[in-house]
């Protein structure tokens, strides 16, 4: 029998229902408008309450397309306009902003060698891009990140021999590189505590920390490793775990970014047994890392799971660009998604 106490009560629970369930919830991926066009193997960087990205490589009929195409997404508006063609198409450039201005570091050309030639360009956007000096050597497919006002590059990959021109020239470094925009100087820090491309890098709790990556030989490594720029120093702590649902290791061209002192992690691609895109893939899988704990725990997947893509955060937002859709070059997207804690 349903009396008037019962009825209250009921009627108490639903409307706490949807409070309650607002509190619960967890973390999430959100769609956000596309980039005006398809592209992968960029990196981006947080301008103020926008995010700017430039370069990279897209497959046409005719090939590999390498853009000098420059993106710029308003997180207040969810919108995007297109800024200044880079002096030369790149891909793989580093995006770092430092003192208020984007910089583009390195990165791949097109050459009559390849399309994998190695530059030590840097060009810094100040109305339009401009030279802003060069790198000491070629250090492509690496990590940049922003710390105490100068630029960071960590890791990557530069060519083995003589030749300069195809992905197989390259070969992993752990080279740990220190610019200073403000007068141009370059110092070296202590490498990477193991020679790996295609990781990603943020800043949180006044450390550099270092996700993923891969080596030419070996593949993904899953490694996390954490700098101390005081004492010149890194710490190895937990990897990324495999993923569950293809047992493979999590690490070449993912992306990371920090939210409420944690780290996040998602995306990359996996090989195939012969070191080739048959029978690799893509990762769906995002990874959450509570520095406490030195633990990683699984996070919802994302929606258009990518590699080779760029991310960057803005408030309470983690921003996953555009990337490659399936392993290698073959299709590239154009999508935006955002993580939030909650």
């Amino acid at each position: 029998m349903i009396n008037r106490r019962t009825l209250m009560t009921a009627a108490g629970a639903a409307a706490l229902a949807p409070t309650a369930a607002h509190a619960q919830r967890g973390p999430f991926w959100d769609e956000r408008a596309p980039m005006p066009w398809a592209i992968q193997e960029i990196y981006a960087a947080a301008w103020g309450e926008r995010i700017i990205t430039a370069g990279g490589l897209a497959m046409t009929p005719e090939g590999f397309h390498v853009s000098d195409r420059t993106a710029i997404y308003d997180t207040r508006q969810d919108a995007w306009e297109e800024g200044p063609r880079l002096p030369e198409a790149r891909h793989h450039p580093m995006i770092v902003v430092a003192d208020g201005k984007p910089y583009a570091l390195g990165g791949y050309r097109r050459s009559a060698q390849g399309d994998w030639t190695s530059t030590t360009d840097i060009w810094v956007l100040d109305g339009d891009w401009a030279p802003a000096g060069a790198m000491p050597a070629p250090q492509a497919e690496t990590v940049g990140v922003e710390y105490a006002g100068r630029i960071h590059l960590i890791g990557g990959r530069a060519p083995h021999g003589a030749a300069d021109g195809g992905w197989n020239d390259q070969g992993d470094i752990a080279a740990h590189r220190i610019f200073d925009p403000r007068g141009g100087q370059w110092d070296e820090a202590a490498p990477l505590p193991m020679a790996r491309n295609s990781a990603a890098a943020c800043v949180m709790d006044g450390a550099i920390w270092v996700a993923g990556g891969r080596t030419v030989s070996g593949g993904g490594t899953g490694r996390l490793d954490r700098y101390d720029a005081v004492r010149d120093r890194w710490d190895t702590l937990a990897p990324i775990p495999p993923s569950p649902a293809t047992g493979r290791q999590v690490g070449g061209g993912l992306a990371v970014g920090t939210l409420g002192g944690r780290l996040i992690a998602f995306g990359g691609e996996w090989f195939g047994s012969d070191n080739t895109a048959r029978q690799g893939g893509v990762f769906a899988e995002t990874w959450i890392y509570d520095p406490i704990r030195d633990a990683w725990s699984e996070g919802p997947p994302m929606p258009t799971p990518r590699h080779g893509l760029a991310a960057a955060v803005v408030g309470s937002a983690l921003y996953a660009i555009a990337g490659g859709a399936v392993v290698g070059g073959g299709r590239a997207s154009p999508a935006l998604e955002a993580f939030t804690l909650a």
